[in-house]
């Protein structure tokens, strides 16, 4: 890690630092062009070198800046937990599709199991199934890996238990069972 700043190298390529700049606020260059020309030979590049000494000083500034500045402290905060809020709830909701998932998969196989022994399933029982439950789930518990590596089987999305569209005259009486 370097112990200086490079004001010397940053004071040599200003011009550059500042036409490059320049050109990509006006939109003679594009941002992402420039950042592939800079990438191409970079660490050879005293222009490259010179910007990311100038981003180290700029970061270090704000750094500065918002340890010093209570309220812009508390604002970037906010934002930040508003940030880290919204990736919980992804979380949550792909955590809760995969529990779904999961237990409409256990669910077919346990209704295939018991046609399988000659038990007569009738569709209606299975419209009040839920296939949200969590009792069995530790969001933060135990969890073992001894056994990632056994494929599983293929799954069979056919499900033969006799079913015909559940309620479909009330539906059609709402007008919801048609087309528009």
């Amino acid at each position: 890690m370097e112990r200086h700043i490079g004001f010397d190298l940053i004071d040599s390529q200003f011009r550059h630092v500042m036409r490059v700049a320049v050109s990509v606020r006006e939109g003679v260059i594009s941002s992402a062009t420039l950042l592939k020309r800079l990438r191409s030979g970079s660490h050879k590049s005293v222009t490259y070198v010179a910007f990311r000494k100038v981003g180290r000083v700029i970061r270090a500034m704000q750094l500065l800046r918002c340890l010093t500045d209570a309220p812009l402290r508390r604002r970037v905060t906010a934002a930040t937990n508003k940030v880290e809020s919204g990736k919980a709830m992804k979380y949550h909701s792909l955590l809760t599709n995969a529990v779904i998932f999961h237990n409409a998969l256990d669910i077919a196989e346990i209704v295939r199991q018991l046609l399988g022994e000659g038990w007569e399933i009738d569709p209606e029982d299975l419209a009040h199934i839920s296939p949200y439950l969590t009792e069995h789930i530790k969001g933060f518990g135990e969890y073992s890996t001894h056994q990632l590596d056994i494929e599983p089987e293929a799954y069979d999305p056919k499900l033969d238990v006799g079913s015909t569209p559940l309620r479909q005259q009330d539906l059609t009486t709402v007008g919801l069972g048609t087309a528009a």
